[in-house]
């Protein structure tokens, strides 16, 4: 077996691994119903949330893939616009979505669904859910174990069987509190890993600080905006504006991933407080990676790798473990894990709670017990798991073109979801009949976008075109399907 690092980064790294497992089952307490399980017994505090948000959005890709944006001879910060975007669609969401979630007692966002439409709407959307859901966070895992094989010299298999595992047991045991609390821990330690790593490059830069800016000016590396009006150039501010801002609205509006955490906030003022100053701590994050970024330009352009990378996203990784001293290197790949288990957690917390909700509870006639309840979403949760570690098995016979297809098709799925939203909130006449056609045509149109016109339109605008063809096509069925009736509770 070939190591790739030390024995006492290796002990840090196994000792965070059981440790977010042993903190995550003892935080999580007992769960004595459905509420406790899935919604912590809505007794989270806004600042957890916020940290759970922040580390939920952030995935190992993220960490490893930010600072290859900036590294890459052309990149700069103009990533950030992106951001700016999620800041505007997250006070969008306060306003417009929040107040849904907050009527009654609802575990799954597509509850909302039922009761405005009916039960078939509610499932179609928790479905399309489910599924992208497993299998984009399937991918993640695949990707976090690459890390994990890189460094250990196990087989790619079960490096992708320990995490999983491993994430399993402390979300399992502790359930959405155990999830919560563990993200608040681990966003302070891959910030911590991160900020680690930016330190050791300015000090092993021969003039430190002064040759960063030096680097940083004279190759545009600072350079923010661009106003240039093309739908196909992925970081401009109009892509970022107005494309974050869908994309934000969906993934924080209309995705059960994040809307599981404002349902166990204390109350509504809470859960908005949380989302609104998350974007800015977002914003923050992001521009960290990308000047950490930037800096790894700058210690590459000096000291050069012995073999030229491939990828961009392999720079960061590599530096880790090539360049960063004992201890901090353990943190640091500590902090790789921490982005991934935080992400992964939530995953099966969230698709539990819509399987639960959605499907098992209004289909089956048999009244149980809520301690038998908690029972079985623990079941589904394992399930849930495993479905994860097999898709993150499946991967490795999977080119990354098609890795990269799945993933953005994740991130299309939610927009459909948020015009079935803006349906539900801005159309008192639509029914099940037109919500489900607008969101048929949702997605052959997105899909055709994303596959035939990828060239010509980026991904920030994926969000947008579908959220605004099922909204669009939903209104105008409308006007000729039968009117909006009660909804059943089939």
């Amino acid at each position: 077996m070939n190591i790739a690092i030390g024995t006492v980064d290796l002990f840090i790294l196994g000792l965070y691994l059981i440790g977010v497992v042993l903190f995550g089952s003892w935080v999580g307490g007992k769960q004595k119903n459905l509420s406790d399980y899935l919604l912590g017994g809505k007794t989270l505090p806004w600042w957890a949330i916020l940290g759970s948000i922040v580390a939920t959005e952030t995935s190992t890709v993220t960490f490893l893939s930010v600072p290859g944006i900036a590294y890459e001879p052309a990149g700069n910060l103009q990533f950030l616009q992106l951001p700016l975007g999620y800041i505007v669609g997250r006070f969008l969401v306060i306003v417009f979505l929040l107040p849904l979630y907050f009527r009654g007692e609802i575990y799954s966002a597509y509850e909302v669904f039922k009761k405005r439409f009916g039960g078939t709407t509610e499932r179609t959307a928790s479905l399309t859910f489910i599924i992208m859901r497993t299998l984009a966070d399937g991918l993640r895992l695949y990707l976090t174990a690459l890390v994990l094989e890189k460094v250990v010299g196990i087989p790619l298999s079960a490096c992708v069987v320990v995490i999983g595992i491993g994430t399993i047991i402390y979300t399992c045991l502790g359930g959405m509190k155990s999830v919560v609390w563990n993200d608040c821990l681990q966003f302070v330690i891959y910030i911590a890993g991160a900020i680690f790593a930016f330190g050791v490059i300015i000090n092993d830069l021969p003039h430190g600080w002064s040759d960063y800016q030096q680097f940083a000016v004279t190759h545009h590396k600072l350079t923010m905006f661009d106003f240039e009006w093309n739908l196909a150039s992925t970081y401009t501010f109009w892509a970022g504006l107005v494309g974050g801002m869908f994309l934000s609205m969906a993934t924080h509006g209309a995705d059960q991933l994040m809307i599981q955490r404002y349902l166990g906030a204390r109350n509504q003022k809470d859960a908005a407080k949380a989302l609104g100053i998350s974007g800015f701590v977002v914003f923050a994050q992001f521009a960290l990676f990308l000047l950490l970024g930037i800096a790894l330009a700058a210690f590459y352009t000096t000291f050069p790798p012995a073999t030229p990378f491939q990828k961009p996203d392999e720079v960061f990784a590599s530096f880790i473990i090539d360049h960063l001293p004992v201890g901090i290197k353990g943190l640091t790949l500590a902090a790789v894990f921490a982005a991934a288990m935080s992400t992964l957690s939530s995953s099966l917390s969230s698709t539990t709670s819509a399987l639960v909700n959605d499907f098992y509870l209004p289909l089956t006639s048999t009244t149980k017990q809520q301690t038998e309840l908690v029972k079985l979403s623990r079941l589904f949760t394992a399930l849930f798991g495993i479905a994860q570690i097999s898709v993150g098995i499946a991967s490795q016979s999977i080119s990354n073109s098609v890795v990269g297809s799945v993933l953005a098709i994740a991130g299309i799925s939610t927009g459909l979801i948020l015009g079935i939203f803006f349906l539900a909130t801005f159309s008192k006449r639509t029914s099940q009949a037109s919500a489900l056609l607008g969101f048929v045509v949702g997605l052959g149109v997105v899909l055709y976008v994303a596959f035939e016109m990828k060239d010509q339109v980026a991904w920030p605008w994926y969000t947008l075109i579908g959220a605004t063809t099922v909204f669009l096509v939903g209104i105008a069925a409308s006007q000729f399907l039968p009117a909006a009736q009660p909804a059943s509770e089939e």
